[in-house]
């Protein structure tokens, strides 16, 4: 055999493994994958210093003593937003025309290695400043493992899997009545990549009509990872649609994904033309693969 055909072999090989992964595709028909309803709200001013304060926030205590931020106000997300966006409760900054909060189908899907998110809603009204002028719609999601754990009162607590990414949220961020630099972005207390306390974070952005794939450890970072294969997205009438195929596996600030796993899941729209905190945001939910879970992504 010679070298010239040994490489070429070696070659095609390397190049049909490369495309096998930038050319997943995501399923042919997402009507026949299971969707769930996944409330994103307008959240004002409730960073986690806010959450941890036991009297400011009855749910403190609960959150001590092991419930989740979901189990204690799934059904009400609505009329929080409604709340928070009208400057009731939490917002000094009311921005007009404003949505309280925004219904999205979340649907899940995967190829055994490589994972598919389908979000869909309907574009509602607004009319606000335009803080992001390139950019109507952005879209992201966050996930993380267990065991990011931070001081809440004389407790430890998991915020990951209790709180999903508002253990990002702090009151000294940016754009935050109390920000004091304003270039301080999200972070996690302590946050360290090396050592598992971050959180992975992927966008979509109209404009570019392209993904970033990043962190959020002891800052945010927008780039770095290496587990986003494509993010797209488009307007149907008034309905938005985008679709994320991410690998399983990754790099650096990148959660690895496998059959029979669950990570914790978290997603936020900025709606017309917003940016910094003044976007819609879920709770935390679980996300499995092949497992039980409140999003589950079964294979196709």
């Amino acid at each position: 055999m010679s070298s010239q055909y040994f490489k070429s072999t070696v070659l095609a090989a390397s190049l049909a493994a490369i495309a096998g992964s930038a050319f997943a595709a995501a399923p042919a028909d997402w009507s026949k994958v299971p969707g769930r309803t996944v409330t994103v709200f307008y959240p004002g001013t409730s960073p986690m210093e806010w959450i941890n304060k036991g009297t400011e926030h009855s749910g403190a205590r609960g959150l001590r003593e092991g419930d989740s931020c979901s189990a204690c106000h799934e059904k009400e997300l609505a009329d929080m937003g409604n709340k928070m966006v009208t400057g009731q409760k939490l917002e000094p900054h009311v921005i007009k025309g404003k949505a309280g909060s925004i219904p999205v189908n979340v649907q899940a899907a995967h190829d055994g290695a490589n994972l598919y998110l389908r979000f869909s809603w309907k574009q509602p009204a607004g009319g606000g400043e335009k803080m992001d002028a390139d950019n109507p719609v952005k879209l992201a999601f966050m996930l993380a493992n267990d065991g990011l754990m931070i001081k809440s009162g004389k407790k430890e607590i998991d915020i990951a899997s209790r709180g999903g990414c508002w253990g990002t949220c702090h009151e000294d961020s940016r754009t935050m009545p109390d920000a004091k630099d304003d270039k301080k972005t999200k972070y996690v207390e302590g946050g360290n990549v090396a050592g598992g306390r971050f959180l992975d974070l992927l966008q979509w952005q109209s404009k570019s009509n392209k993904g970033t794939d990043g962190h959020v450890a002891d800052k945010r970072e927008m780039t770095g990872g290496t587990a986003l294969i494509s993010a797209s997205g488009e307007k149907k009438g008034d309905t938005w649609v985008v679709t994320f195929s991410r690998k399983f596996a990754g790099g650096t600030g990148d959660v690895a994904l496998a059959a029979g796993k669950t990570v914790n899941f978290g997603m936020a729209i900025h709606d017309d033309f917003t940016r910094g905190r003044f976007h819609h945001v879920s709770m935390g939910y679980s996300l499995g693969i092949d497992t039980k879970a409140d999003i589950t992504a079964v294979k196709q």
